[in-house]
């Protein structure tokens, strides 16, 4: 096939193999660091180059940001500017969010229907629970979020219930009948109130799509699907790229089978296992070339991943061919081990690598504690990957579910939130509001006429007046409308919270994010889609001396890269976890989970972990450990071990035979 522009002189000769790929089904195998955001950009580029029309791509990827700068890449690449927004580039929930709203009315779906997150999902639930008196029974009944958590892995997985029961919620096997009701009711209401939970974006697709003249309706509508991260889609995601192919065959899907991390959220690695038979004449492109790490680290992550026992063959190599060798280092404790990471951390910023180019990665939150003490009384600045979202605090719930009850009148718990805001409104007289407004036919306005009782009146008079003012101003921009109801809702911020101050602040950002978007259904949309982590998120960029050690979850690291990485808690029971060993499949995960980690390091790679640590699983007491099993003689081979003296001997100090002093019989002798 002929060039198609001078930008492919960037890339490799395996990645112009897979970016020149004709019409058909593609794989492409891209080990860690391998260039797989160029490839993948770049093929977008070719397409458009060769003559397809950008707005028939759809580019499918895991985050928002991941799309943008994928078709930001592709607009460079070919200078056409109008391509990050032309090109369908977004996450498989965007697009069946957009798709629903286009095609959603054979499935009896309005356009305007809303959708709820994790937590208003998880209340949903919890109503329909206690309507079904299943929070009375004699037996303790799974809570609502485990609950959610039954339902989204019988949706994602597309096993049946009670196969879900059996594998992963044993516990709950007894209660399989009341399950299956509450979730039908859950359904039903879901139904009847117009919204859908994050889930239903995809099950709703993949049923429209068992429709032949929706599927072909669908699939005529990109002459190309790519795919990026597909290691990590689930059963339901794989059918549905199946059903948007009914039409033709051009599909490329991106991944590497060694990062498939992510089966807590029904993910399986199967999908890209079985890809090339799932479509016949497949191409399959590996690219091996490493442009992250230094040669010694790959010798150990080779080395490492090879133990897995079905996996796509390859074997990563640099032009870095220098560095120093992975450590493993055995530490006495926890303290210790803290200090061994301080100890090089500290070396490294004054050998001229930033604190924030140094990441500490562990598997599971709670193997920092130790740590974070230490940093803390060191005076080391560090932040944390992980805790609670912007959209999950408590009063940018209040806000946003004004906005829903605009939106989506039917939107019952958004009612329930906004009307127990108010002075002298509890639970029962939210469902008496919210009764009468189904007798009103959900009209937000009919809320001015419900016979509120004394208590309550002056604030339903205020959210009444605050709906009227809004519904004459339906199709203004959201950042108005928010700036309104933050008018309403300030009063009640400083009623209901015990620190407004910051949550102010919190408001004030909301509006900032709001203003980027030209209606109030797209802002809802994209704040449940993609929802900011926290205010940094609408941030400039930092001054020149903030600086910040990384510490974080080897989930929350895929995907990133630091010169300097330290694994910690490298000890069996921790990686691999003792909660993630039931079976192969379990400590296969953890090990492609190890291998994760170890392939973020770019310079630096240290394995640390320590022979006795503290616990609280069972109770307080502290346990000897061992070291990962994953790591065998001949990962060790590849890798400088180092102990200290008092690690080598277990960390007891060596104590001669000595002398009886008669302590006992002094202690024995203070009472005579």
């Amino acid at each position: 096939m002929a060039i198609s522009g001078h930008w492919l002189d960037d890339l490799n000769p395996s990645q112009v193999e897979a970016v020149t790929h004709g019409d058909g089904p593609l794989l492409i195998v891209a080990g860690a660091g391998t260039g797989k955001t160029r490839t993948l950009a770049y093929r977008v580029a070719h397409l458009i180059s060769q003559g397809i029309a950008p707005d028939r791509i759809l580019l499918l990827t895991f985050t928002r940001r991941a799309a943008e700068e994928m078709l930001r890449r592709a607009a460079m690449a070919i200078s056409q500017e109008t391509v990050s927004t032309r090109v369908w580039g977004g996450t498989f929930h965007a697009a069946a969010n957009r798709l629903l709203r286009m095609y959603g009315k054979p499935a009896r779906l309005p356009a305007d229907f809303t959708i709820m997150d994790r937590a208003d999902s998880e209340d949903f639930l919890n109503v329909v629970r206690n309507d079904l008196g299943l929070a009375r029974t004699d037996k303790r009944f799974p809570r609502k979020s485990t609950c959610l958590d039954i339902y989204s892995r019988r949706v994602n997985s597309d096993d049946e219930l009670d196969a879900v029961l059996k594998r992963y919620f044993p516990w709950c096997e007894i209660w399989l009948d009341e399950l299956k009701t509450l979730f039908r009711q859950y359904v039903e209401r879901k139904q009847q109130r117009y919204v859908l939970d994050y889930d239903d974006l995809l099950l709703y697709w993949h049923h429209m799509l068992q429709e032949n003249s929706l599927a072909a309706l669908m699939s005529e509508r990109f002459d190309h699907i790519l795919v990026d991260e597909y290691q990590d889609t689930n059963r339901i995601q794989a059918r549905i790229l199946e059903g948007m192919r009914c039409g033709n065959k051009n599909l490329t899907v991106v991944g590497d089978d060694a990062q498939s991390i992510y089966s807590f959220r029904s993910a399986t690695v199967k999908n890209m296992m079985d890809f090339p038979s799932q479509f016949p004449g497949t191409k399959i492109v590996t690219l091996e070339h490493n442009y992250r790490s230094v040669q010694p680290v790959l010798e150990t992550t080779n080395r490492i991943i090879s133990q897995a026992r079905e996996r796509y063959s390859k074997k990563l190599w640099s032009d870095r061919k220098e560095g120093q060798r992975p450590q493993v280092i055995t530490c006495v404790d926890e303290s210790h081990q803290d200090e061994e990471v301080i100890r090089r951390v500290l070396e490294h910023y004054e050998q001229g690598i930033q604190l924030k180019k140094q990441a500490v990665l562990f598997r599971a939150s709670s193997n920092s504690a130790s740590l974070e003490l230490a940093l803390i009384r060191r005076n080391i600045p560090f932040r944390k990957y992980g805790g609670l979202r912007f959209l999950e605090t408590a009063h940018i719930k209040d806000l946003v579910s004004i906005l829903r009850i605009l939106e989506n009148p039917r939107d019952e718990m958004a009612w329930f939130r906004v009307l127990q805001l108010l002075s002298g409104v509890g639970p029962a007289i939210a469902a008496s509001a919210f009764r009468h407004l189904q007798d009103n036919d959900f009209d937000p306005r009919s809320i001015a006429s419900f016979p509120a009782p004394s208590s309550a009146r002056v604030g339903l008079a205020g959210l009444a007046e605050l709906i009227r003012d809004l519904s004459t101003a339906e199709n203004s921009p959201p950042a108005a409308q928010l700036d309104r109801i933050s008018k309403f809702y300030l009063p009640l911020l400083e009623k209901n919270y015990d620190d407004p101050h910051p949550r102010k602040n919190d408001i004030e950002h909301l509006g900032e994010l709001a203003a980027r978007y030209p209606s109030r259904r797209q802002f809802l949309a994209e704040l449940v889609l993609e929802p900011p982590v926290s205010t940094g998120d609408f941030a400039g960029p930092p001054v020149l001396d903030e600086d910040w050690l990384v510490l974080s979850t080897i989930h929350s690291a895929k995907g990133l890269e630091w010169h300097a990485v330290y694994l910690i808690h490298a000890a069996d029971g921790c990686l691999p976890s003792d909660l993630a060993t039931a079976d192969d499949d379990e400590i296969e995960e953890e090990l492609r989970l190890t291998y994760v980690a170890m392939t973020r390091a770019r310079d630096f790679l240290y394995v640390l972990w320590p022979l006795r640590f503290y616990t609280r699983s069972l109770a307080d007491t502290h346990v000897y450990a061992q070291l990962c099993r994953f790591f065998t003689p001949e990962v060790l081979a590849t890798m400088d071990r180092i102990a200290h003296d008092e690690a080598e001997r277990g960390g007891d100090q060596f104590i001669p035979d000595m002398a009886d002093h008669g302590i006992m019989d002094k202690i024995r002798d203070m009472w005579d």
